[in-house]
Parts: structure tokens; sequence; C-alpha cells
């Protein structure tokens, strides 16, 4: 099952700024042809200085966030967020990528209330290199299935008069069949990040060597991310070696 991304929400400024530079009797002169977040960005940034109007050096928006994070002045990052939807990773990726519980919010299929009587697998990468090992993981993902249906199936006919209301019964009911749901079972995942959250997720997880799964999940949250505001991580590249494609900060920034 083939990883999907979906944009979810990403910032939108409000005229709240051109009031403020009004009051103060200031200009900015932000480029036009860039996102909301990029330009929130560097509104952030600016505000620390005050540097608008005379004060103004850097013009373009992507030399001036280049700057912040040169100078380790990230912080300000952490006003963009960004929502995420991903489809088709697995349990087993999932429970990796909620660890970074700095500057995310996360949202996840339940197991207890929806039904995995029809749940998909994600192959590991690089199983297909060993057929019988492959034969032998579709035997037991079928099996997991065949037994969570079947767990569900006794447990809902035999569930019987109970002190449980019918939706705590069900709950009960998928909570022991989920049990024998295996790591590969396919999940879905709503990610909220803000742009220096997920650009510390693509700096130390996005080339890791014999992780391929996480891999190609930092690869497509960069496709997706750089797409929607590529300013805010124009410093970061995909490359490629003998597993596949990954993403890493790049060696030598472009002058900018």
């Amino acid at each position: 099952m083939a990883l999907r991304f979906y944009l979810i929400a990403q910032p939108q400024m409000t005229d709240g700024m051109a009031k403020f530079l009004a009051d103060q009797s200031e200009n900015w002169q932000c480029e036009d042809n860039v996102s909301d977040g990029e330009r929130l960005v560097e509104a952030a940034g600016r505000v620390c200085y005050m540097s608008f109007s005379s004060r103004q050096r850097r013009r373009r928006n992507d030399a001036y966030i280049a700057n912040l994070v040169d100078q380790g002045h990230e912080s300000v990052l952490e006003h963009a967020n960004f929502s995420v939807l991903v489809l088709g990773l697995s349990r087993a990726l999932s429970h990796q990528v909620v660890r970074h519980r700095a500057g995310f919010a996360y949202s996840q299929l339940s197991q207890q209330y929806h039904d995995e009587s029809q749940a998909e697998f994600v192959e590991p990468a690089g199983l297909a290199r060993y057929p019988e090992a492959r034969r032998r993981w579709i035997q037991f993902m079928a099996e997991a299935k065949s037994v969570y249906k079947g767990l569900l199936a006794e447990t809902i006919q035999k569930s019987g008069s109970t002190e449980l209301s019918p939706k705590e019964q069900m709950r009960l009911n998928r909570s022991i069949a989920r049990s024998v749901l295996p790591n590969a079972t396919a999940t879905a995942l709503m990610i909220t990040g803000n742009a220096r959250a997920w650009r510390h997720v693509l700096v130390v997880r996005g080339s890791i060597h014999g992780d391929t799964e996480m891999r190609d999940y930092c690869v497509g949250v960069f496709e997706l991310l750089s797409s929607a505001a590529p300013n805010l991580f124009s410093d970061f590249e995909i490359v490629k070696d003998s597993l596949g494609s990954l993403v890493r900060l790049r060696s030598n920034r472009d002058s900018l």
C-alpha cells in the first residue's frame, strides 16, 4: 500500500499586519509571489528587530528566511503551522512518527471505533528480494485478518446482555479483535506541526539508511510542504542511494 499525502491546512494571514504597519507609520516591502506561511515567518522575524521601512535591508523573502535559519533564529518558524493527512503508513511507522511531540499534534484512525475487517497491510521495502519470506509474510497477514474477523464475530455474537452500553460493548469487542493485528496494518494519521518542527523531523529522520518507510514518509512530507512554502524548506534536497530516495540538508546552499 503506497503512502499518500494531503495538505489539509496552512497559514493564512489577515489584514492585521497591514493595520499594525499603518499604526506604526512603517512600510514593509514584501513580495507578492510568496505563500502566507513564508510571509508570516518573515513578519515574525522583522517584528523582533522592527526591520521595516528604512531598516529593511533584505528584500527577498527567500534570502530573509535563509538568513534566519543560518543564524539559528528558527523560533520564528514556529508561527507557520501545516496540517498533513497521511494514508497508507504502517502502525509501526506511526508509532515512530508520534514520538516527535514538540511542535506537533496528532489524530489517528482508531482501531476501537473503526472496523478493521478490510484492513490493508504495508509490505516492508526490500521484502520482495526474499520470495519465501514474502510468501510467509503474505500468509501471516491473511491469517491475522481472518483471526480478527473471527474474534470480532464471536464476541459480537456472544456479547448478550451486559452492563455495557452498545457503544462500549463494541469498543470492547474491537479491542479484543485488534490485539492480533500486526504492526504492518495500514493506518491514517492527521498531523499538524509548525515549520520548525517539520524541519527537525526531516533532519533527524529523512536519511536513516535502513528505515526505508520512514525515508519515504519524509520524502513525501518534504515534497508536499516545499511545494506549499518552498522558502521554508529550500535548504533540503532529495537524493538517491541504493535503497531509493531520501531527504537531507544540502551540503552547500546556493548563495541568496
